[in-house]
């Protein structure tokens, strides 16, 4: 992953993506290829066309006669898609909220590590992967094509941090619709988000429109650890709001309280997922149980669906 020095650090640098993947490799060692009859089939690359050079993209990936009509500006790359048993796109929480947290980790650093965990599982079951970004309302979705490797795990993980390589997704007449409608063929559709944001159930009941053509399941993010907050002596807290700008005044007792409603709150999220028929994975910030959750978790179903 790309840093420089006017960047902030990334939610999950190199070295924890390499470690999260030689986790993945040892909790699903069985399926290893070599060792087993491989679940995989199919070779070689389709040539979809051709577009614009984007970052991440290779250097053999660039047509430099067709490069030297643009005058290299933008370059042009050939567009492949390699052949694979199944598409995996993860639908991720980027509101501002997300950034926030408690002793320097933030609710988006859980999303990230998230993220990760799944791409690299995609990448061990040679499985394109995408990405899709939502803000609180789901107004603004962005999104990256899927593709196949390493590479674009680490494409999309920088997307999310960083903000940068995403494209606009249009917008149909409802947002089941809308996602339909980048997904080429049929998805695995992780969608990771704490939930926190007003009218979830009709969120819900748009995923559950979108699960009736894909395999769509939420990862709901415990975001309770986020406002357990060191006791105060102060009889009135100013609370702002990022997300619309807005504070308000809490009672001691109030912000004490915070985190037990939050938790009350996922609760609700999780009963109006199930209502919908929506698996839900409820997972923390703790690092290793997380992945081997994840990892387990996309194991099951993915094997599941390819026997």
């Amino acid at each position: 992953m790309r840093t420089r020095e006017t960047d902030v650090e990334p939610f999950v640098n190199l070295s924890e993506l390499t470690e999260i993947e030689l986790l993945i490799m040892r909790r699903m060692r069985e399926f290893t290829i070599g060792e087993h009859r491989s679940l995989f089939h199919g070779s070689g690359f389709d040539f979809v066309g051709l577009r614009d050079w984007q970052a991440g993209d290779r250097m053999s990936q660039i047509d430099w006669a067709q490069s030297t009509l643009t005058n290299f500006s933008p370059m042009v790359v050939r567009d492949y898609e390699q052949r694979s048993t199944a598409t995996v796109v993860a639908i991720a929480d980027n509101s501002l909220s997300t950034r926030c947290g408690i002793d320097g980790i933030p609710i988006a650093a859980a999303i990230a590590r998230t993220i990760g965990t799944i791409g690299m599982s995609a990448v061990f079951f040679q499985d394109m992967f995408g990405l899709i970004t939502f803000d609180a309302k789901f107004d603004q979705l962005a999104a990256i094509r899927p593709r196949i490797g390493k590479n674009q795990v680490i494409h999309c993980l920088e997307a999310y941090q960083f903000g940068e390589g995403l494209m606009p997704l249009k917008r149909a007449d409802s947002l089941s619709m809308s996602l339909a409608g980048f997904m080429r063929k049929t998805s695995m559709v992780p969608v990771i988000s704490d939930f926190l944001f007003d009218e979830a159930g009709s969120i819900m009941a748009e995923l559950s429109q979108l699960n009736s053509m894909h395999d769509v399941f939420i990862v709901l993010i415990d975001s309770a650890f986020a406002f357990e907050l060191p006791p105060v002596s102060a009889g009135w807290i100013e609370a702002f709001d990022v997300e619309t700008g807005k504070s308000r005044v809490l009672s001691r007792h109030a912000l004490r309280t915070l985190s037990a409603r939050t938790r009350s709150w996922q609760d609700e999220v999780a009963r109006l997922a199930k209502d919908k028929d929506l698996d839900v994975l409820r997972i923390g910030v703790d690092e290793v149980q997380t992945a081997i959750a994840l990892s387990e978790f996309i194991a099951e179903r993915r094997l599941r669906k390819a026997a």
